[in-house]
């Protein structure tokens, strides 16, 4: 029989913080472990196999809730099967990558043309704000860029 961890132990065995590992277990990503008469969490292989699979996930972008949503399945005593649910995450998570790139191409030609622009014209004799990131001919206000949008999803998946 393998020796119960504490959750330091398998912090250090995961690479996982002890402080995620809480949060998991709060979130119902991973289980509530055994407690020790005197309170102290016990782990065994399976968590260490559950955060191994939680933290590849993460690393593919993979949401957290989507996730918790997964290893519930695992959590019950009629397991449905896993991998359809996570190959239809994963496509999803195909397709939300392949939008993201196209938007970051789209703004890596616009930096191009702000950066050539930059390069060979000349500078605007009035003084103030520096226009030169602005689109030729541009008199309104611009939209929200895209690399503003792509901050607020990425900041929006992290909290995910």
């Amino acid at each position: 029989m393998e020796q119960p961890m504490t959750i330091g132990q398998l912090a250090k065995t995961t690479g996982v913080s002890p402080k995620t590992i809480r949060y998991y277990e709060q979130i119902g990503v991973l289980p509530v472990p055994e407690r020790t008469p005197s309170g102290y969490r016990q782990y065994g292989e399976p968590a260490v196999e559950r955060l191994h699979f939680v933290s590849r996930a993460r690393a593919l972008g993979l949401p957290l809730q989507r996730l918790r949503v997964l290893t519930s399945i695992l959590n019950g005593a009629r397991r449905a099967p896993l991998r359809p649910r996570l190959l239809a995450l994963v496509r999803e998570q195909i397709s939300t990558v392949q939008h993201r790139i196209a938007e970051l191409e789209m703004l890596r030609q616009q930096l191009e043309h702000v950066s050539e622009r930059m390069l060979t014209s000349a500078p605007s004799p009035q003084t103030g704000m520096c226009r030169c990131l602005e689109a030729p001919g541009a008199t309104e206000r611009p939209r929200a860029s895209n690399l503003e949008r792509l901050n607020t999803r990425a900041a929006s998946h992290h909290r995910a």
